[in-house]
């Protein structure tokens, strides 16, 4: 069985692993802190809408062009 301090490869991958895992918990915590204390923005102002409707009647050109 090989000695695991010669194996530095090991250790290096094992500690890019860690620092990765690490950093992501840092900017999930971050991200979690910094939505927490801001204040809720709509994203959209409520306006209102207009809607324009048109009327079609069986008889009208429009439709009996269409069938």
């Amino acid at each position: 069985m090989s000695d695991w301090t010669s194996l530095w490869y090991v250790w290096l991958i094992l500690l890019m692993v860690f620092l990765l895992l690490l950093c992501g918990v840092s900017a999930s915590c971050i991200k979690f802190c910094c939505r927490k204390k801001r204040l809720p923005v709509e994203s959209f102002p409520r306006h209102p809408c207009d809607l324009a409707g048109i009327g079609m009647d069986s008889d009208s050109t429009a439709h009996s062009t269409v069938t």
